[in-house]
């Protein structure tokens, strides 16, 4: 079985930011796996589901991105998974708009998302990929930036992405080589600690 854990934050005031962009992937591989019945569990929004004989989870939190360790931990814990069975789809803001960077390990890079589940889960060794939000322009900080509203031109960038990402979300619950080939929009990086 494989854990795909989206990261964000619950409710309409963060629905379609930049720091949700984990939960707007899980959506898409949702509509794309035909599953629409989200229901509440762990601490979160879960779909189990199976492709041919490969089980899954999908999992958003709902325990606020600093806390989501809390909720990703219970589920390995109810379905005993390691690790090295769950993948994380997080933003990030020191990537171009749209890249894609696929790791099988690593740290926080200052998301406190990733650092909540390094830290609950005692371990660094989960897949994960990011996808690039750019920093901001001029004086907007940081968390400003990151809980900004996606906009139309930005949606038209990442948007495509996202798509493109259901198609290695789905080679990862089937315990197939993630590759992503860079083209205009998305980068591949060796795996690095």
């Amino acid at each position: 079985m494989k854990l795909i854990v989206g990261l964000g934050n619950p409710g309409s005031k963060y629905r379609n930011t930049l720091h949700n962009v984990g939960f707007k992937a899980l959506d898409l591989l949702a509509e794309s796996l035909q599953e629409s019945q989200w229901s509440q569990k762990f601490k979160g929004e879960i779909i189990r589901g199976r492709i041919g004989d490969h089980q899954y989870v999908l999992l958003k939190p709902m325990t606020y991105m600093n806390v989501s360790g809390e909720s990703v931990t219970a589920c390995m814990h109810f379905f005993k998974l390691d690790l090295e069975d769950v993948l994380v789809v997080s933003d990030d803001i020191d990537r171009p708009l749209a890249t894609l960077r696929y790791r099988t390990s690593g740290g926080h890079g200052g998301h406190n998302g990733l650092r909540s589940i390094i830290q609950h889960c005692s371990g660094n060794d989960f897949h994960r990929i990011k996808v690039g939000i750019g920093r901001p322009d001029g004086p907007m900080g940081v968390s400003n930036y990151v809980l900004s509203k996606i906009t139309p031109e930005m949606g038209s960038v990442i948007n495509p992405a996202l798509e493109r990402m259901t198609h290695y979300l789905t080679l990862f619950i089937r315990g197939e080589t993630i590759q992503i080939t860079p083209d205009s929009k998305e980068s591949t990086v060796a795996d690095e600690q």
